[in-house]
């Protein structure tokens, strides 16, 4: 593999010679990016600068968000140590879930010897990258910044400064001039975990130009299921580009509980039983504890609305209900919400204690939900009661917590249904949804809870609280459809073994070993 250089070489040699050393590379054409789209963006772009004021000027990073953008200042590269040789791989992750798709990626690629620059485009997304690479960040092995605007100039300000060896694009955050860019220097970019839902491929289709540009600027594309393997050869990726590998969100690399979470007792768990050692360190064991994770604006209500129900029935009157919003800002907001419901509340951000009386406990802190849902007898998933797409239901079946998601999972569809069909997910309206019964086999006819399709985004909550009221009161069934979720998790983690492979048959195609000295 080559050698990357100190950021003192930056402006001459290696990027200069993957323009003119093409034809030792390989020999791939370069598809410009249609003349209105160049036009477009540079008439935009003042007009993103005061949108990212607008948004951010009143954060303490803002300085450091506006020279990034655009191309002023940037971190210095990773540093070469040791026999960490291979070079910087460049990798673009939108938001918070695709920094924690794409993580164990990138743990792996650090572990294989390649140096990281992550960038983001949402500050969520990049306050979760800080802190998800915070050691490799400190010793120098990843650098960190945001996302460069889609402009010819500032794009080639970014790439001489970083001089990646290849880009790796999750999902489908795709830019023109950037990939157009990448093929003019002869670096591979490659769309990991790829995925091209039906309403993203029309929105691709209306700028048909454009997204051929891109599909042909790209290297690779790995994607996630044949559909959107598909869609994509429609848009105009060759089949030789394309390879379906299954989803990154199947891959869990992250603790399966937060031990920071532990009281001052300094109290020992064990990962056999770390629920209910969890539940004692809460003082809530003996309780049905059931998570609305990830929630956003709207789906607080649904869940406070369906505790309610539940603390209604007697047999079910000491629940507990853990709130986890998607968004830090939202904390507040959340538990004045919380509050006008008249439901008794304690918040994890003031330390504030779990008693007998508690109904709703509000988890206002980050890098903790692995904890809760380790915790919870029931999950329900949010994003998914919402438009936005569906979060991440792989996280709590990798630690045996049996899910709960509405209708909107287009984000992550693949992975519910495969849930679903061992009973481990229940989703109104999923075709694939077998029961799970309490000798732990799966059931194709209708259980206790109606499973008939709704119509309406009110028929969907009625069926989530069926499901939620048939576990929450019958926690061995809850507890197996949980472990057959963790079973199929387990199962799905050779994913990454495959994408990662295909990674550095890419690299390695373009970067020769025996070219190694002469292209660096």
């Amino acid at each position: 593999m080559p050698s990357s250089h100190t950021p003192s070489d930056t402006s001459s040699h290696s990027t200069d010679t993957r323009l003119s050393g093409h034809n030792l590379l390989t020999d791939r054409a370069v598809y410009q990016t249609p003349f209105y789209y160049q036009f477009l963006i540079g008439v935009l772009k003042p007009l993103y600068r005061l949108q990212v004021w607008r948004r951010s000027h009143k954060r303490d990073n803002y300085q450091q968000e506006v020279a990034q953008r655009f191309g002023k200042q940037y971190p210095p590269r990773p540093a070469i140590t040791g026999h960490s040789n291979k070079g910087v791989i460049w990798c673009h992750a939108v938001s918070l879930g695709e920094t924690n798709t794409v993580a164990p990626l990138l743990d792996a690629l650090l572990a294989s010897g390649y140096q990281i620059w992550l960038t983001n485009t949402t500050q969520t997304g990049f306050a979760r990258g800080a802190s998800r690479f915070a050691d490799a960040i400190a010793q120098n092995r990843m650098s960190h910044s945001y996302v460069p605007v889609d402009t010819p100039a500032v794009i080639e300000t970014f790439l001489t400064h970083v001089q990646p060896i290849a880009a790796l694009f999750v999902e489908t955050e795709l830019w023109a001039n950037i990939l157009t860019k990448l093929a003019e220097h002869q670096i591979p970019s490659i769309l990991v975990n790829g995925r091209l839902s039906a309403s993203s491929f029309k929105s691709y289709q209306k700028i048909g130009a454009v997204s051929t540009s891109m599909m042909k600027n790209l290297a690779l594309i790995i994607a996630q299921d044949s559909d959107s393997a598909k869609r994509f050869r429609q848009l105009g990726a060759d089949s030789a580009q394309i390879r379906v590998a299954g989803s990154l969100k199947w891959v869990i690399n992250t603790p399966k509980f937060d031990v920071e979470a532990i009281d001052s007792d300094n109290l020992a768990v064990d990962a056999k039983d770390s629920g209910a050692q969890l539940a004692k360190a809460f003082a809530i064991a003996g309780r049905p504890v059931w998570v609305a994770a990830s929630t956003h604006n709207g789906e607080e209500e649904t869940a406070l609305s369906l505790h309610q129900q539940i603390l209604s029935q007697t047999a079910l009157a000491n629940t507990l209900l853990i709130i986890v919003p998607r968004h830090p800002e939202r904390f507040d907001e959340v538990a004045a919400l919380i509050e006008k419901t008249g439901l008794t509340m304690a918040r994890r951000s003031l330390d504030e204690a779990i008693n007998g009386d508690t109904q709703v406990y509000l988890a206002d802190s980050m890098g903790e939900m692995m904890t809760w849902y380790t915790l919870a007898n029931v999950a329900l998933v949010g994003g998914s009661l919402v438009d936005i797409g569906g979060h991440n239901p792989v996280e709590p079946a990798s630690v045996a917590t049996p899910i709960i998601m509405g209708r909107y999972t287009q984000s992550c569809q693949s992975v519910v249904d495969k849930l679903a069909e061992v009973g481990a997910l229940y989703q109104p309206n999923n075709e694939f949804y077998r029961p799970m019964t309490i000798d732990g086999s799966n059931e194709c006819a209708k259980s206790t809870v109606n499973h008939q399709y709704g119509t309406d985004s009110a028929d969907d909550i009625a069926l989530i609280y069926q499901q939620l009221e048939v576990w929450l009161s019958d926690l061995p069934l809850a507890t197996q459809a949980g472990q057959a979720g963790e079973t199929i998790t387990v199962q799905q983690q050779a994913v990454l073994t495959r994408q990662l492979a295909m990674i550095e048959d890419v690299i390695e195609r373009y970067y020769p070993k025996k070219l190694d000295q002469e292209i660096l």
